[in-house]
């Protein structure tokens, strides 16, 4: 006749230890994207542009030219700026253009993701006002006009590793907005895209 061991106090210890472990990293994995997102936005690190309310308070007499990008993945959507470039002193407030359209017959909802070339640059990249502080719903065959207003900051001039630096570019992708009802687009192998 074999006795079996008791669970000992400590064995529940470890198991509780695992079990708080494991629940741990899955908080921090949902928790991982927004602390991110956030630090990236608090930083300018990854190119990441800062969010302002006003503009500079003053200019510096070195221009910069911005080239602007427009990209589109999962929607329906042509989206392209107005113009490909603005030159501008650093500390100069400019507003640009870029233009967006449903190409379906269906409404659908997009929003747009950003970032600034080269990454140190972000952190002296500064928005005033722009459309990818916010969700974009656009009607069947709706063309728009959405506007970025933004400065480069004069502070640039004191960053060494931008000195040479004569060209920023921002880059824009609008991906679709997944909503309850909403379908979501997914890659097929052949390239084309499939709902589910």
């Amino acid at each position: 006749m074999s006795i079996e061991p008791r669970p000992t106090r400590r064995n529940g210890l470890i198991v509780a230890s695992l079990v708080a472990t494991c629940l741990g990293m899955v908080g921090l994995t949902f928790a991982a994207a927004p602390l991110y997102s956030l630090f990236c936005r608090a930083t300018g690190y990854a190119g990441t542009p800062q969010r302002v309310t006003a503009g500079a308070d003053y200019t510096v007499d070195r221009d910069v030219v911005v080239r602007f990008d427009g990209n589109v993945q999962g929607l329906p959507w042509s989206f392209r700026p107005e113009k490909p470039q603005v030159t501008l002193k650093l500390g100069e407030t400019a507003e640009v253009n870029f233009i967006a359209e449903n190409h379906s017959a269906t409404d659908t909802e997009g929003t747009a993701t950003f970032n600034v070339q080269p990454d140190v640059a972000g952190a002296y990249f500064n928005k005033i006002q722009c459309f990818c502080f916010t969700k974009q719903r656009l009607r069947p065959g709706e063309k728009v006009d959405m506007t970025v207003q933004f400065f480069v900051s004069p502070e640039m001039v004191k960053e060494r590793e931008l000195r040479g630096t004569h060209t920023i570019t921002l880059s824009y992708t609008f991906f679709p907005v997944a909503g309850e009802g909403q379908p979501v687009a997914q890659a097929t192998g052949d390239g084309a895209e499939k709902s589910l």
